[in-house]
């Protein structure tokens, strides 16, 4: 079975590493442009590029997937099989191209948590379980059919660094397992039943990663997991946005204002929607390091200072 791997980066690794230690054939792969990057410009690969060419693998890097060119190298490696983990949308064109179809590896138990970035709002939503799905690519964006799905729990400490990489090797598996029952023809897809679609998840961006103080210390520390370490909930601090990386819950109640930072116990506490501290752990300020919450405390409180958020 002739397999094209199509994926960017680092979460779709084990995916292919495990095709190639269980010796399926990769006849290609395929992967972003290079681009420049940082204050030099320097040319930077993409994890998946920098794995393939250790093993030697054909490499393709497509700006069109809908140009002739691209198409003629489909045509050349003619796959069987396209395998997509963490790569952008096809065209119809190119997912419809191999004879055994084009499947993808999807980070939640589909059909909730469509979407782009499934692993980290499943834990703004305060999630205790999700998943991988493997599932056939049609014209509509994460409706295919479904091959097979492994679940797992999140833990309470848990963000969406730890959940990523767990989902990370649970997908690897889960695709090995797939490919092998389409191989053995011991597989029967089926359709998304849509009234599990309960949940979307959209793309993160500037504003739906930002902090409001007038929500729940529990809503507030799942944001922060959920973005954690990256691309980090956000406030602004003295005119400058600072980010949040870590949080912890207290059973404390205060009745300062809401969005109120203060030091209580020698610790950096915020006074959320619904009265409950939010104690403060790793954050970061515009134009500085990462730091403890006691050295931010160090430079910026004296006197039982208080910030209003």
């Amino acid at each position: 079975m002739k397999i094209m791997f199509m994926g960017t980066p680092g979460f779709a690794i084990p995916s292919l590493k495990i095709l190639l230690d269980n010796s399926y054939s990769v006849v290609a792969v395929v992967t972003a442009p290079d681009k420049p990057t940082g204050r030099g410009l320097k040319v930077s690969e993409s994890e998946v590029k920098k794995f393939a060419s250790k093993y030697e693998l054909p490499i393709l890097q497509p700006t069109y997937l809908k140009s002739d060119e691209f198409y003629e190298q489909l045509n050349y490696y003619n796959p069987d099989i396209i395998v997509v983990v963490a790569f952008r949308m096809l065209p119809e064109k190119v997912w419809s191209f191999p004879k055994l179809g084009t499947l993808n590896v999807h980070a939640s138990l589909l059909p909730d948590y469509r979407g782009a970035a499934p692993i980290n709002w499943v834990i703004i939503n305060g999630e205790t379980q999700t998943g991988v799905t493997t599932f056939f690519i049609e014209k509509e964006i994460d409706t295919g059919k479904i091959l097979l799905q492994k679940s797992i729990d999140i833990q309470p400490n848990w963000n969406a660094g730890i959940l990523h990489d767990k989902l990370m090797y649970l997908g690897a598996e889960l695709l090995l397992e797939t490919i092998q029952k389409i191989e053995n023809q011991s597989i029967v897809p089926y359709p998304q039943d849509i009234s599990l679609y309960k949940h979307h998840a959209p793309k993160l961006n500037n504003e739906n990663t930002q902090i409001f103080w007038n929500q729940s210390d529990i809503q507030i520390h799942n944001l922060v997991r959920g973005l954690s370490p990256y691309p980090t909930a956000w406030t602004i601090f003295s005119k400058k946005k600072l980010k949040i990386f870590q949080t912890e819950l207290s059973e404390i109640s205060s009745e300062l204002e809401t969005g109120t930072m203060f030091v209580q116990n020698k610790k950096l506490c915020i006074v959320c929607g619904n009265k409950k501290l939010l104690i403060i752990k790793e954050l970061q300020l515009e134009g500085k390091s990462k730091v403890h919450a006691t050295d931010f405390i160090n430079g910026h409180f004296k006197n039982n200072d208080i910030y209003h958020l």
